[in-house]
């Protein structure tokens, strides 16, 4: 138990150990997978640009990673011997200093890699996916890598080679960028064909190597109208592994395309050969894997809409759909590559770009319908939590630098790694093979009612889950009514006392709430009225804090409580971070001041978040600028924090189990012409109303820029406003 501030705390809702009632999964660790880990290490060509995750995450300056990984009890890990950064420039010149230096650490560390060759990318410039010699130059690799490290024994020589196909040769977001049939299929032989060729390479120096073989295997679903263009997609989904097992024949349904298409006989006869039948067929499975096609394009926003050439239609996820129970997520595509290969399976990619708790939910959710699997008798050997460190730009394929970032099982938006709530899961996995989180009391948002993009006709009414729930205090202001809402739309259970029933003021109404409703943790929203006295103004700040943090350490539960910039009084020439000093210059900075004092005092590990002024929700930015703005020298300057993200930040670092003081603004100050081109005759009426004080942080910088929160507030009022009469063409 670690001892902050004046008194211990050891708050017992974070990842407890699991009860004996709760799940036979931790009785025998031979009867659940193994857990394996990954880290996103996708090297992509997109246009003349090149994306390298690894050095995009960090990863690569930093070896101390994977004393990290292997601390939460993952004993395999996917890795990868890159051929694009080994052997960039030619093949004769290999550069070995990071593959020697990492694989030696991992050797040490008792992780045995997964070594991958070629992840999403289509080889160093001098070759590429439609190259003839493209199979050849990768396994001539492949061979080296043998040579070079002959204890390994798992490979997956090309990372899902159908998906990498497809987004580089039929839909054009990779090179070669293609966008036809030829192109696609050149794309997937060539990569199979290097498979085989990659194993028989490596077989040559290691004869007990193992082929991992990876990909998405996705299922298309649609409306009756479209069954023909979601049977193709069914077909082809297939294509890779039947490919690689030898069973593309003249019977194939995908047969004559492929000779038409230019491949040629002699290439598929090579594959029937049987070197790149998979010794364990990975399976990757994302909430997007699974598809649905409908006609009807008005149900859907304008995004998902396209078609075959012959129709046009929308492709959104099934997982949206009022489909019948059973019909998607990843057991029902486990059960089908079982039952059509007959082949030892993994799940070799779990992850969810989402809040905390859902990446918790959908980890959780593919665990046990993997280990239901196994119990069934299917050989099920692993799952594998994947971007153990993150992801950047998957939201958009890689397509655009945008710098949008997944959280994984650690955070590396600070000076070291954090873990998330999601590492500790995976710890708890590694230990007992369940995991135990007050957030999993709920359903993913993937499961729950109102995901539908319309509403489902005659469906029963879901049944009630008993639920453990967050107390928020002060939910009728702007931040707890936002703190709510954003609760009940991530699935978190509340409980909102009223002023009439919770003064906080009142050391025993304070008890006796959290005596009653029995939350999981609590949060103070809670603010004083403007027209309140300012003797009551204090009060509320710092003895209402001070009564909560009292109660939450007396039943071990987490504590949340807000504070402000106004704790400085500006006279640094710099943004403060959370260890300097407070030096509060008005009323409003001097009660939470206070109130941070006593809250630290009274609860070692509360968690304290200091933000700048709030602005959101219906919001008009050009009305509050007056109040934002700020003097630096003989600048105008504007500062605030936008409240959507600063509720989401919140409540992540609320179920990572975070303390401490955390800093959570806006990022940055916009000067007044920088402002004068979002808002013009606001931002040059605005006059100061004080000294600048700019929030930085040393922990952690969660949140996005102001500038570009303003941005995207602008497009919320924008949405909100009714649509101007315009003149409509007749169809």
């Amino acid at each position: 138990m670690e001892r902050r501030g004046g008194t211990a705390v050891r708050p017992n809702v974070h990842f407890s150990k699991p009860t004996r009632e709760q799940d036979l999964t931790e009785l025998d660790a031979a009867a659940r997978p193994e857990l394996w880990g990954g880290l996103e290490c996708s090297v992509v060509r997109v246009g003349n640009d090149c994306r390298n995750q690894f050095a995009e995450t960090g990863h690569l300056n930093r070896p101390d990673d994977l004393d990290r990984i292997a601390a939460l009890g993952i004993r395999t890990l996917r890795y990868p011997v890159s051929w694009e950064t080994t052997a960039p420039d030619s093949p004769e010149r290999c550069d070995w200093r990071f593959a020697d230096e990492r694989l030696a650490r991992m050797r040490r560390l008792g992780l045995r890699p997964i070594a991958g060759l070629l992840h999403h990318g289509s080889g160093p410039r001098y070759t590429s996916m439609t190259d003839p010699d493209f199979p050849a130059l990768l396994a001539r690799h492949a061979g080296e890598v043998a040579a070079r490290f002959p204890w390994i024994d798992l490979f997956t020589p090309v990372n899902e080679p159908l998906t990498t196909a497809r987004f580089s040769g039929l839909y054009g977001h990779w090179y070669p960028h293609g966008r036809d049939m030829p192109t696609f299929l050149r794309c997937l032989v060539n990569e199979c064909l290097a498979t085989a060729l990659a194993m028989r390479a490596i077989r040559r120096v290691n004869g007990a190597a193992r082929l991992v073989q990876t990909e998405d295997l996705g299922k298309v679903f649609s409306t009756p109208q479209l069954q023909d263009q979601a049977e193709h997609e069914n077909q082809r989904r297939w294509l890779s592994i039947d490919l690689l097992c030898g069973r593309v024949d003249r019977h194939h349904p995908w047969h004559a395309t492929l000779l038409r298409s230019g491949i040629r006989e002699a290439e598929l006869a090579l594959l029937s050969e049987g070197e790149g039948r998979p010794d364990i067929l990975g399976i990757n499975y994302y909430a997007t894997s699974e598809r649905y096609l409908d006609e009807a394009l008005g149900r859907y926003p304008p995004c998902f809409h396209g078609g075959n050439g012959r129709q046009a239609y929308a492709d959104v996820e099934a997982l949206r759909i009022d489909l019948p129970d059973g019909e998607t997520g990843a057991r029902a595509r486990l059960a089908e590559a079982w039952e059509r290969y007959h082949l030892p399976l993994a799940v070799t990619e779990v992850h969810h770009g989402s809040t905390r708790e859902e990446q918790l939910r959908w980890l959780a959710e593919v665990w046990d319908d993997a280990a239901a699997l196994k119990r069934d008798g299917v050989d099920l050997r692993a799952v594998t939590a994947w971007s153990l460190l993150g992801a950047l730009d998957w939201n958009s394929l890689l397509t655009r630098r945008h710098g949008h970032y997944e959280v994984g099982a650690f955070d590396i938006r600070g000076p070291r790694l954090r873990l998330t709530a999601l590492g500790k899961a995976l710890r708890q996995l590694s230990e007992t093979g369940c995991i135990t989180h007050p957030a999993l009391d709920q359903k993913g948002w993937w499961r729950r009612d109102g995901r539908h993009y319309w509403p489902p006709a005659g469906r029963a009414p879901p049944v009630l889950r008993r639920t453990r729930s967050i107390l928020i205090a002060g939910a009728s202001g702007k931040l707890g009514a936002a703190l709510a809402r954003a609760c009940a739309q991530r699935g978190l259970d509340i409980t909102c006392p009223g002023r009439g029933e919770l003064d906080v003021t009142d050391e025993r109404q304070v008890a006796e709430a959290i005596r009653q409703h029995r939350p999981w943790a609590v949060i103070n929203a809670a603010a004083p009225r403007e027209a309140e006295d300012p003797r009551r103004q204090f009060r509320v700040t710092s003895l209402g804090a001070e009564n909560l943090a009292r109660a939450c350490a007396a039943g071990g539960l987490p504590f949340v409580t807000f504070s402000s910039d106004r704790v400085f009084d500006g006279a640094l020439e710099r943004p403060y971070v959370e260890g300097d000093a407070t030096a509060p210059a008005c009323l409003i900075g001097r009660s939470k001041a206070e109130a941070e004092r006593r809250v630290s005092r009274a609860h070692g590990d509360a968690l304290i978040i200091r933000m700048s002024r709030l602005f959101g929700g219906d919001d008009d930015p050009a009305l509050l600028l007056a109040g934002w703005a700020r003097s630096r020298g003989t600048g105008t300057f504007f500062t605030a924090t936008y409240l959507p993200d600063v509720v989401r930040a919140a409540l992540d670092l609320l179920i990572d189990g975070e303390t401490g003081t955390w800093h959570l603004p806006s990022h940055g100050a916009l000067s007044r012409r920088e402002m004068e081109c979002l808002f013009p005759v606001a931002a040059q009426q605005a006059r100061p109303a004080g000294r600048l004080v700019m929030l930085g942080s040393e922990r952690a910088r969660l949140m996005p820029s102001l500038a570009e929160a303003l941005q995207r507030q602008k497009e919320v009022l924008a949405a909100a406003q009714p649509a101007p009469p315009c003149a409509v063409a007749a169809e």
